[in-house]
């Protein structure tokens, strides 16, 4: 499948052609990279990249427009045809958009609704689709969101603490840069040649726009980017972290309204407010220079960052990588360096040599730590057209999923113990007793039941589950978790490293293990449904369960596929109040979201 990938800001149109076979695990191969920059007077720069060769000029496109509506005669002039698909970047999805949508035009106005949330963004990714619809108009057009990604955050992280009616009004975190940081965590985790569902990895990317992003087991955690892409670190011209009681105080201070303060935050902070130019280069060359307000930028900008790394550390109860991208990540040793000096308590040091010589020839992803730190830290570029093109691949390659209902069970508190935790609780050599089968072949309930207690309380009649397992695995509910006193994490069963612990209570003894997790809603499945259905191992989607009022969607929903399962979705019971289900309540898969492969 040959893609053409559009990245289209309000002065700029970047755009690449890319190649991809059909099916999972192949390659993705870039064929054409070129970007129209700085128009103006009715003409443009342009850059273009062929077969690893590139050149420079200037070009007759005085806008968007204009340069859109010129790719088809230079892709002609390159020998570059049978386009099959465009992808485009869309900044917001807001919180509807959680998967590659097809743009055809409902879709495009519920985009448009969303344009509040990114005044600065939307517009221009949606003009670049109305105009690659006029001149494609036999084509796919297919969207893929920056905020997508982080729609795993959890809503500890997502929530505003200000009221309902604001909060009703759409004001909550989302995060951007999705596209680029899930790259990124691919990357690393490839070049960790471990599965990234086992990686806790924050990934930092500095450039003119900067965020740092938590990723935990796959997923992201937390981004420092929020309703809009001003809040969190330092960037090039805007803000980042300011006191919301600035706007009253500067309108009582200096008269200034609402969107002039807006203004100056976007486009008049950051860099450029602290040293009147938003180039890191030119500030790094001025602060060697005994620039004194360059030199203030350079403390501020590394000091946020390293602020948000030790946080996001703290957040996911550890990490294990941190990877450097984005124009200033990729090129910068000395900030490297400076966001790094002090990191030294989470065991993260870098290599002095190691980081002077990073080579990123070929999408290289070398690690610069110091030999025998614990934390990796890796440098990459980032490659958002590359990745935009894969999901643009995954959601056209997605085979036809045929409507199936899908059995849902209500999964109350239980325990599944490993053999060392049953005899300190039942003693030695002790074995459970069989109380009846479930549903998913060679699982059952014991007869036995334990204790759970936390600092806040107990909970008494805890079910146990069989078989043993290699490892002691509690799953609860979030409302449990307040019971007991401790905050449970979500947690997709058997990823127990830095779960909470909690004491188990038998007739024979107690025990103080971890393991206390709330369990990720998840879809055991068997290999004929999955394939009828056109779902794959691993897959995430969005489920509606219920009728009427009470019906409710639940995203991030994993498709296990196992070769006996009985095919049933398990929701905890505080999901099942929430949707006021009942017994013989089915689900109905009615959204797909990404599921790549590293290709």
């Amino acid at each position: 499948m040959r893609i053409l990938v559009f990245n289209a800001g309000s002065s700029s149109l970047k755009f690449g052609v890319f190649d991809r076979a059909r099916g999972a695990g192949h390659e993705t191969r870039q064929v054409l990279k070129g970007a129209f920059a700085r128009f103006r007077d009715g003409a443009c720069e342009v850059t273009l990249t062929v077969d690893g060769k590139a050149r420079s000029g200037t070009a007759p496109h005085g806008d968007l427009t204009a340069a859109i509506a010129a790719v088809p005669a230079l892709l002609e002039a390159e020998g570059i045809a049978g386009i099959e698909a465009v992808g485009h970047r869309i900044a917001h999805g807001g919180a509807e958009f959680t998967a590659p949508a097809l743009l055809d035009a409902q879709t495009l106005a519920r985009i448009e609704r969303l344009t509040p949330l990114a005044p600065l963004h939307n517009p221009a990714n949606l003009q670049a689709v109305r105009v690659a619809r006029d001149v494609w108009p036999d084509l796919p057009q297919v969207g893929v969101f920056d905020t997508a990604f982080h729609h795993t955050n959890p809503p500890c992280v997502t929530t505003y603490a200000v009221p309902q009616s604001w909060r009703e009004a759409g004001l909550r975190r989302y995060g951007f840069h999705g596209t680029s940081h899930k790259y990124v965590a691919e990357r690393a985790a490839q070049a960790l040649a471990r599965p990234l569902s086992e990686l806790k990895i924050i990934s930092v990317h500095l450039g003119n726009g900067a965020s740092v992003c938590a990723i935990s087991l796959g997923r992201s955690f937390e981004s420092s980017m929020g309703l809009t892409p001003l809040e969190g670190l330092v960037m090039g011209t805007r803000s980042g972290d300011v006191d919301p009681g600035a706007f009253g105080y500067l309108q009582r201070q200096l008269g200034l309204g609402i969107e002039e303060i807006e203004q100056a935050l976007n486009h008049e902070s950051g860099l450029k407010g602290l040293t009147g130019s938003s180039d890191m280069r030119d500030v790094e060359d001025r602060a060697a220079g005994g620039d004194a307000a360059a030199q203030l930028a350079i403390n501020l900008y590394a000091h946020r960052v390293r602020k948000y790394i030790g946080s996001y550390a703290a957040g996911m109860g550890g990490v294990d990588a941190v990877v450097f991208t984005g124009g200033i990540g990729e090129n910068s040793p000395s900030m490297r360096r400076r966001i790094c000096d002090g990191l030294d308590f989470m065991e993260l040091r870098l290599d002095v040599d190691r980081n002077q010589s990073v080579d990123l020839s070929d999408r290289a992803a070398p690690q610069i730590q110091a030999y025998g730190a614990r934390v990796a830290v890796i440098v990459t570029e980032t490659a958002e057209q590359l990745q935009i093109a894969r999901e643009v691949a995954a959601h056209l390659d997605r085979p036809e999923a045929a409507p199936r209902p899908i059995p849902v069970a209500v999964s109350g508190r239980h325990v599944h113990l490993a053999q060392a935790e049953l005899e300190a609780l039942f003693g030695p050599g002790y074995a459970l007793r069989v109380k009846v089968p479930l549903r998913q072949p060679g699982n059952w309930a014991a007869e036995e039941r334990v204790t759970l207690e936390g600092p806040k309380g107990r909970i008494e009649h805890v079910a146990i589950l069989g078989p043993l397992r290699p490892r002691t695995q509690i799953e609860v509910s979030r409302t449990d978790s307040f019971a007991l006193g401790i905050d449970a994490p979500v947690r997709d069963s058997g990823h127990l490293d830095g779960t909470p612990v909690v004491r188990i209570i038998g007739p024979h003894g107690a025990v103080d293990t971890d393991g206390l997790i709330v369990a990720a809603r998840h879809v055991h499945m068997n290999p004929r449904d999955a394939e009828a259905m056109g779902l794959e191992d691993g897959q995430n989607v969005a489920v509606k369960i219920g009728q009427g009022e009470r019906a409710l969607t639940f995203g991030q929903v994993m498709i296990r596929v196992q070769p006996k399962a009985f095919t049933e979705m398990h929701i905890d019971t505080d999901e099942a109040n929430a949707a006021g289900i009942g017994p013989g309540c089915e689900g109905e898969v009615i959204e797909l979201e990404a599921h790549l492969d590293a290709g």
